[in-house]
């Protein structure tokens, strides 16, 4: 449970970032742009990482020359209007999906537990796309602890990603990988007659939403930003841990 309300907190982003190529480090890129702008990090930071540039240094590229749509995958493609080797993965990489209209989008139900728009599949151009982190947790685990390292600041880490929701048009951000915070903020409160209520908030996701107002969509050049003054629970269970499995 917090032990106080956050009553105000900042946020900024580090820019100009650089441009990340599949395996670069992004503890060095980050630290380098901290460098570069004369900041440092605090302890208690929330340094927010969007989900794009943890794939691409993790490697999680895939040539679409090297997927081949089966027969649900093209009927689905004949009805959305998606390319057949973007339905192939969105198929591979989710356990259940349907469509939010006739014609889409696909709302997949992930092999993590997230239940996404296109699995949260990112398109590159016609000829690949990015598939998600292995395990976003462990990656936001590897990024704390290796910022621990180079900065000496204690913070914590949410992985956000851009997605679109089956009820509304537009993209929000949410969170699916967390560390050194606790995911969801749980308060009680006593009712007239003494019952306990108690509340819980996807704390992570309020977080990747004030985040994403700074990071942005597509195009924004913005991958990385933190967040300062925030009262939060250290805990690394993990974005995982509130997901309905």
């Amino acid at each position: 449970m917090s032990a106080a309300p956050t009553t105000a907190f900042s946020a900024f982003t580090l820019e100009p970032f650089p441009r990340i190529a599949p395996g670069d480090d992004l503890v060095d890129a980050i630290t380098g742009v901290l460098d570069a702008r004369g900041v440092a990090l605090a302890d208690g930071d929330i340094v927010v990482v969007a989900s794009k540039v943890v794939s691409m240094a993790e490697r999680r590229h895939v040539d679409l020359a090297t997927v081949t749509p089966g027969e649900q995958a093209l009927e689905l493609s004949a009805r959305t209007g998606k390319p057949a080797e973007i339905v192939q993965l969105i198929l591979d990489e989710s356990t259940d999906h349907y469509l939010a209209t006739e014609r889409g989008p696909i709302i997949a139900r992930h092999k993590l537990g997230h239940q996404l728009t296109s699995a949260g599949i990112d398109r590159e151009g016609t000829t690949g796309a990015w598939l998600l982190p292995v395990d976003p947790d462990a990656s936001a685990r590897a990024l704390r602890d290796a910022l621990a390292t180079a900065t000496g600041a204690r913070v914590a880490v949410v992985i956000a990603d851009s997605d679109g929701r089956p009820d509304r048009r537009g993209a929000t951000v949410i969170s699916i990988g967390a560390a050194g915070i606790a995911p969801l903020r749980v308060t009680e409160h006593t009712e007239p007659g003494g019952r306990t209520k108690r509340q819980e908030e996807t704390f992570t996701d309020l977080l990747a939403g004030a985040a994403g107002i700074l990071l942005g969509q597509r195009g924004r050049g913005a991958p990385v930003a933190v967040l300062r003054g925030v009262v939060y629970t250290r805990d690394d269970s993990g974005v995982s841990s509130m997901l309905h499995h």
